[in-house]
């Protein structure tokens, strides 16, 4: 037991000194608190059905190396490779398979889309840009943010006011495996302290129906052989929580695996079970990392 105190003491105080001596942009651990290898991690990945990228959703790193893992894995994967991300609502999608075949260039495709992000020029063009590139699918998982809005603000019910098309772009699980006591859903409450909410379960539900309709588009756009590569908040896959959590309610048996980002600070912060359990392979980031426009 002593020997592994020390060994985790040794590469906590090895990690500070990189970071504080050679100044790197991040670096890259797995599940086991240990550096990792970027070449062995893209083979392991690969060999999954589905992999979900948790990142910062203003952090410069987490996309830069979206883009730069879309391409190692396109080299093992070839046409096997899809993207998917919670960037894009579902609703866009027709547009978005549109533009992906060239009927149209991006100037038309850019008012068509609906609650396009602020950051998509500098953090998801490039990635929708490589699929069109090598002529892969890119999904639109998330729910549109209307009814995610309608949930917060009516709870589940509201669900019966929608037509059969509305419903179609919600993820059709939502009502049979909603439970606010599951741990991503629970600590929404418990965060809010002595300040809950009157409506937080409806805001519990709110942030389900995203995960449970991104569990969905990921679950019915997968084939045999597939690799999903997959973009997110890390809130949404952290722990196996969110949409792996969905997945595994809805279809159990695929090969799964996440990475998340984190910053420096946080990581030194977390305990060895937490380091252990977050995701596969962590990216910590620089605290004084600048940041992208959303």
């Amino acid at each position: 037991m002593k020997q592994v105190t020390l060994g985790f003491l040794f590469t906590f105080v090895l990690a500070t000194l990189t970071f504080a001596q050679n100044k790197p942009a991040y670096q890259l651990y797995d599940h086991r608190g240990k550096l990792a290898d970027y070449d062995k991690m893209i083979r392991d990945l690969s060999e999954s059905d589905m992999v979900f990228f948790g990142e910062y959703h203003t952090n410069p790193i987490s996309h830069w190396l979206q883009l730069e893992m879309t391409k190692s894995l396109y080299e093992i994967k070839g046409q096997d490779l899809y993207l998917g991300a919670e960037m894009f609502e579902n609703g866009n999608q027709l547009v978005i398979d549109e533009y992906l075949q060239d009927l149209y260039p991006e100037d038309k495709m850019l008012p068509e889309i609906t609650q396009l992000w602020g950051n998509y020029q500098t953090d998801y063009k490039p990635l929708l840009d490589f699929a069109k590139e090598k002529n892969l699918r890119f999904i639109a998982t998330n729910i549109p943010r209307r009814y995610a809005s309608m949930i917060n603000k009516k709870g589940l019910e509201s669900l019966k006011l929608l037509s059969p098309e509305g419903l179609a772009m919600i993820g059709p699980d939502l009502e049979k495996y909603f439970d606010p006591t599951v741990k991503a859903y629970a600590e929404m409450a418990k965060a809010m302290g002595n300040h809950t909410p009157p409506n937080m379960l409806n805001i519990q539900a709110a942030q389900a129906a995203k995960d449970a309709t991104m569990a969905h588009f990921s679950i019915e756009s997968h084939r045999a052989g597939n690799l999903l590569f997959h973009f997110e908040g890390s809130y949404h896959s952290n722990y196996s929580q969110g949409i792996i959590w969905w997945i595994n309610q809805i279809r159990p048996g695929f090969d799964i695996k996440s990475i998340t980002t984190l910053t420096e600070k946080e990581w030194n912060e977390l305990s060895k079970e937490d380091r252990s359990s977050i995701a596969n392979y962590i990216i910590v980031v620089a605290d004084s990392m600048t940041q992208t426009k959303r």
